[in-house]
């Protein structure tokens, strides 16, 4: 049994356990109320991410937002969480679901996932682009799945007269965003935080886990790479370039 530090080095530095979790120990002793049954026949690969991102995407549309069949959607950002975003945008019936990014790598799962209009960020400006989408209005919701001044001004422009701008992406405590109050008013747009996609795991982990196995959210193709425990370096850096949907260790 690890003694619950990862003996991984990004960038040459140690990274450690964080926030008593196992990180890539083999092992690990949880307090009963941290842990979630699910059903026998989930693959532990699939239960990996439901356990972060799929849970954050998906929460932030399904349980926090609450898209409505229908409605408009801009994510921003196409990480494993932004992806994740999409499909509940998707599973949700929104129309169109419209995914920013700056790789058109990652545009191109957005698509996998249920994108039906993408824009690349580094050419367009991603705002007069889903206004242009969406009639000239905006979009209903717009979902920030960076987390950075620049994206969560985005997000707040895009949205259309009574629309939601929602900050899912974890921005650095420093960050500070110069909102224009009188649009926040005459627009009466509202703007709203979610952590961890506002869900409940002991009843949501479940749920997700009967979405993926019943093939209603797409998981096989989420997991684009995975990796033995000596190649956690290789996978530090094909996330950190920007090359898989979601990158997964598996232990002997």
């Amino acid at each position: 049994m690890h003694d619950g530090t990862a003996r991984v080095r990004l960038n040459g530095e140690p990274v450690n356990q964080m926030a008593r979790i196992g990180t890539f120990s083999e092992e690990v002793v949880c307090p009963s109320e941290q842990v979630v049954k699910t059903r026998n026949d989930l693959p532990f690969t699939h239960a990996a991410i439901i356990g972060c991102s799929v849970a954050t995407g998906i929460g932030a549309v399904i349980r926090h937002a609450r898209v409505p069949a229908g409605s408009s959607v801009l994510v921003i950002g196409c990480g494993g969480v932004g992806l994740n975003i999409v499909q509940g945008a998707r599973l949700a019936g929104a129309s169109p679901i419209i995914a920013c990014d700056l790789r058109d790598n990652k545009l191109d799962y957005a698509k996998l996932f249920g994108a039906t209009h993408r824009i690349n960020a580094s050419s367009v400006d991603a705002v007069k682009r889903a206004r242009e989408i969406t009639g000239g209005l905006g979009v209903d919701t717009a979902f920030d799945a960076i987390g950075s001044e620049q994206t969560a001004l985005q997000v707040i422009d895009a949205v259309a007269p009574g629309g939601r701008a929602v900050l899912v992406g974890i921005p650095a405590f420093a960050t500070r965003a110069p909102i224009n109050p009188s649009q926040i008013v005459y627009g009466e747009k509202m703007i709203s935080g979610t952590y961890y996609g506002s869900v409940r795991p002991n009843i949501d982990f479940p749920m997700l886990a009967d979405l993926d196995m019943d093939k209603k959210i797409n998981l096989d193709q989420l997991i684009s790479r995975t990796y033995e425990f000596d190649q956690i370096n290789e996978g530090f850096a094909l996330m950190l370039a920007g090359e898989v949907a979601r990158g997964v260790i598996v232990f002997d």
